[in-house]
């Protein structure tokens, strides 16, 4: 079983009209990542996303309110990217989604789109919020997966019944995902360093089996 995620990007509410089209929302994504590698966020404006996606700068506007919105969005798609094919152990599993999560960092309009809004949303909250919701909770579908994959092989213990264990299960869910987001994040776009099948396989020793694990 895979799972893997297609979402179109954050409606704007209280908007009506004609449905949005597929194609001009990729179009739209895809030139702003483009944009940002190469003018950099300070000169990225909605003009030059709109000219470099063929569109008019009021189909942008009736999609996002500004640039931070946009940008937001065009992350989370490629985040949308990330499987959880089910490779017969957890191990296996976290190793997979490791790998996947450290080559999506290293493409340059993941790296340069994620590095731009991060640091803008250190003073703005509602970026900050929008990030969390469009990204960061939308990812945590793939530890609730390898969770639950994982209490079916036995491999790991079963929920607690009731609103207590349901608390309890949504907070370990909340830590794992961000355990392995950032130790990759780090690895990739703080220390440079590569994510690799040796590196992974150290690093889901250390999830699993705590420090004494690693020889």
């Amino acid at each position: 079983m895979v799972a893997r995620m297609h979402r179109s990007p954050c409606p704007r509410k209280g908007r009506t009209g004609r449905p949005r089209s597929v194609e001009t929302d990729r179009a739209i994504l895809d030139a702003t990542r483009a944009a940002l590698v190469d003018v950099g966020w300070g000169k990225l404006t909605m003009s030059e996303v709109a000219v470099r996606a063929g569109v008019a700068k009021t189909t942008l506007y009736r999609r996002w309110a500004n640039k931070n919105e946009l940008v937001v969005d065009a992350v989370a798609v490629l985040f949308d990217e990330l499987e959880l094919p089910d490779r017969g152990g957890l191990q296996a599993d976290i190793e997979g989604v490791v790998l996947q999560f450290g080559a999506l960092l290293a493409r340059p309009e993941t790296k340069t789109a994620l590095m731009a809004v991060v640091a803008e949303s250190t003073t703005d909250d509602a970026l900050r919020e929008r990030i969390r919701s469009a990204i960061v909770d939308r990812q945590k579908r793939l530890v609730l997966l390898g969770r639950e994959r994982a209490q079916q092989r036995g491999e790991l213990p079963p929920d607690t019944p009731g609103p207590e264990g349901a608390l309890a299960a949504s907070q370990a869910v909340g830590l794992i995902f961000d355990v392995i987001a950032g130790a990759i994040v780090h690895r990739t776009l703080v220390s440079a360093e590569p994510v690799d099948a040796a590196w992974a396989h150290q690093f889901s020793t250390l999830l699993l089996t705590g420090l004494g694990g690693l020889g």
